[in-house]
């Protein structure tokens, strides 16, 4: 069994996940589109604290993009909306994993289903509208509302919900973030069933697809990377390490094996020869796959991270929407961003440094440049540091 070293591991990871040296120069949409099936899935979130994190998450892989890209290779069907781990942007030719997991997956699907099978007639009611006017978005409804405990929802939006839980619906596309639904045999008018994978098969394929995303993959990062269930899973590596569908290596400081994905077994070795080197600096979404499992970034990047944005104000350590900072390799700090889009202006509420981490001039440099190109990409003209933890820093970032 190879041993590998944690750097080994970590150069592995930047380099499947697409952020071990600065994107190109001039990205196009075919690489939006080889990030996301990189990554194996890309996750939607509302907070605009600067750009929503589905945005971000690729900026800190392409660079200076156009984020209205997203919203075209979605309308032109080539992604689709579904649940990974959460709601996500997912590749279209992974419809039938995901559509194995609606049918077979009694986890999946279950969104509202006691009020669904209590108001049968609302479900009827809006998949009339659909089927007569075409695709359609909650705000094109105006009806009585029931309390959800996260504020008053209309009944056609859960019953939109509902709907789209179950694989009756699909969103074909968004306008300013707004979903609009529409009859699945609409948006996949040559689908059948038949080609869904069924549980076991949909279980495989995301294992599969978690290690590759991965480049070494620790057993705890399974289950959460597309939320599957951690039940005789050590029985299930192991009969795919028999079956050659992945290598078992070790891990200085692991208390279990790792593995890899046979198609990702050239990069590890790249990573053991010292071919990888890392030289991208860039922030990271609290969604991006790199730090959104907490356990995974402690154990690989020694960056004890998580999100504060649903934290009370008072016991927020770092901030609201704070961006992890990639820095050749290392997790080295963090930043609260807030873009003041009326003012054109991005401010850095605070910046934090990891207590271990050398203040150079290549760090500087790198952090300046990255500042620079992040405030441009947001579209504001000035970029404001209110404060940093080390207050010379500061001043060498301006």
């Amino acid at each position: 069994m190879k041993i590998l070293t944690q750097e080994v591991v970590r150069m592995a990871m930047l380099t499947a996940q697409g952020l071990l040296i600065p994107p190109k120069a001039s990205p196009t949409r075919d690489d939006l589109l080889a990030a996301i099936r990189r990554m194996g899935y890309l996750q939607i979130d509302t907070i605009q604290a600067v750009r929503r994190s589905q945005y971000l998450v690729l900026w800190s892989r392409l660079g200076h993009y156009d984020p209205s890209w997203l919203d075209e290779v979605h309308r032109e069907g080539q992604l689709f909306e579904y649940y990974a781990h959460s709601l996500c942007y997912l590749p279209i030719e992974d419809y039938p994993i995901f559509r194995g997991r609606m049918l077979y997956d009694e986890r999946t699907g279950n969104d509202w289903k006691n009020w669904a099978e209590a108001h049968p007639e609302m479900i009827d009611q809006v998949q009339s509208v659909i089927l007569e006017k075409g695709p359609v978005s909650s705000a094109d409804f105006d009806s009585k509302t029931i309390s959800t405990g996260w504020g008053d929802v209309k009944y056609e939006k859960l019953a939109l919900q509902r709907m789209f839980s179950t694989g009756e619906l699909m969103v074909p596309y968004r306008d300013n973030f707004r979903r609009y639904f529409d009859l699945r045999e609409r948006v996949l008018p040559d689908w059948d069933d038949a080609k869904a994978l069924d549980g076991d098969a949909v279980r495989d394929a995301l294992l599969l697809k978690t290690v590759y995303a991965l480049g070494v993959a620790h057993e705890d990062w399974f289950a959460p990377y597309y939320y599957f269930l951690k039940t005789g899973l050590t029985d299930i590596l192991a009969s795919f390490v028999a079956t050659g569908q992945l290598i078992q290596v070790q891990v200085e400081n692991w208390d279990r094996p790792g593995y890899v994905h046979p198609d990702q077994w050239g990069l590890v070795e790249a990573s053991a020869a010292g071919d990888l080197i890392p030289s991208h600096t860039t922030f990271l979404s609290p969604f991006d796959p790199l730090v959104s499992d907490r356990g995974r970034a402690l154990t690989a990047f020694n960056f004890d991270y998580r999100m504060e944005a649903y934290t009370p104000v008072k016991e927020r350590q770092y901030g609201y929407f704070c961006l992890p900072i990639l820095h050749k390799g290392c997790l080295v700090g963090r930043l609260d961003p807030k873009a003041h889009r009326k003012e054109k202006r991005m401010e850095i509420k605070n910046l934090y440094l990891e207590p271990d981490v050398y203040i150079d001039e290549d760090l500087v440099t790198s952090l300046k440049s990255t500042l620079e190109a992040f405030t441009s990409w947001h579209g504001m003209r000035e970029l404001a540091i209110t404060a940093t933890q080390i207050p010379e820093l500061q001043e060498a970032l301006l």
